[in-house]
């Protein structure tokens, strides 16, 4: 593992070093990129400054897993991440810590580190847990991270693990992160309340897992919009796969989804990859993936504003490049 000196010597320095993803913005080549189907090149030309605000770096050989026991993914490092960004020509990245990394600076050791490779181009979102230290956490604001995550999206999540976001979210406030959410519609709904209590900007993941056949008309989707209606919550636009009943290549129950958020909210969305798609056994085609993009916001100014305006205003980027 990293040694913390290390790893504390040099995070503070992470938001000004230089990345090299090898390729001017917007360019797409077709590329093979590991975790990924397919090797055609995006055909949405990604804006100077677009950001993929989702994706997750596995990197034991540098960085081995606090819980000897977590699910690792291979070849699901920074180096095979620049392939991804060579094929869809984005140019940020936001590194989310994996699920098998829960609570500790130790735990996010992985993506401390990746954001350090990738440089002034990158962010990350941690998971962290109620013993973690303020000096831990300033560790972790001087390396690049910009939020929290809390992940259980599962029916009947832990009632640890909800009970731990508005304390944590309290805790974080004075840094100007966020919280971000991954959990299943029905929890949505029913921790309405709480989303309207915390101190901090709300980002929900995966675009709230919408249910399908049910779509728009999913009560999860109206509580979301009244969120966002409010002006301190955010949508990423991603992991169109997971709750997908047509599914690819098309995906076309989830694109209205995709087309209803941009239509009511298009200030307060980004996108991801979710990268390498850590549950998903038949991997997706993360060019096809991103090409919806062109389809949930039909011009250029609603894209810049999805791809670049928002990620910059969220994670802290200089707007453009």
């Amino acid at each position: 593992m990293i040694a913390r000196r290390t790893l504390i010597k040099g995070a503070s320095m992470a938001a000004l070093a230089a990345t090299a993803t090898g390729l001017p913005s917007g360019e797409s080549h077709a590329q093979q990129v590991p975790n990924s189907s397919g090797t055609a090149p995006a055909k949405l030309k990604a804006p100077p400054g677009a950001c993929d605000c989702h994706q997750h770096i596995y990197d034991a050989a540098r960085s081995p897993p606090a819980n000897p026991s977590a699910r690792t993914i291979p070849n699901a490092r920074v180096e095979d991440y620049r392939l991804l960004q060579r094929r869809i020509g984005t140019t940020r990245n936001i590194i989310v810590t994996p699920t098998p990394f829960p609570a500790t600076l130790a735990d996010n050791l992985v993506t401390l580190d990746a954001i350090k490779q990738f440089g002034a181009n990158a962010r990350g979102v941690a998971i962290i847990g109620p013993t973690i230290s303020d000096a831990d956490l300033k560790t972790m604001q001087d390396g690049g991270i910009r939020g929290v995550r809390f992940t259980a999206a599962v029916d009947n999540p832990p009632t640890e693990l909800i009970s731990q976001i508005e304390p944590l979210a309290k805790r974080i406030a004075n840094f100007g992160w966020h919280v971000q959410i991954n959990l299943n519609a029905a929890t949505i709904i029913a921790l309405e309340d709480l989303w309207n209590r915390l101190p901090v900007p709300l980002v929900i993941d995966h675009m709230g897992h919408i249910r399908q056949p049910q779509g728009i008309e999913d009560p999860a989707f109206t509580v979301i919009r009244r969120m966002l209606d409010k002006g301190n919550t955010w949508v990423k636009l991603s992991v169109t796969y997971d709750s997908s009943k047509d599914g690819p290549p098309g995906y076309a129950d989830v694109n209205k989804v995709g087309q209803a958020y941009v239509r009511a909210a298009p200030e307060r969305l980004v996108w991801g990859s979710n990268w390498p798609h850590p549950n998903e056994t038949d991997k997706p085609d993360d060019a096809t993936l991103f090409d919806l993009v062109m389809q949930w916001a039909p011009t250029e100014a609603a894209r810049n504003r999805i791809l670049v305006q928002n990620a910059a205003t969220l994670y802290g980027f200089t707007r453009s490049m």
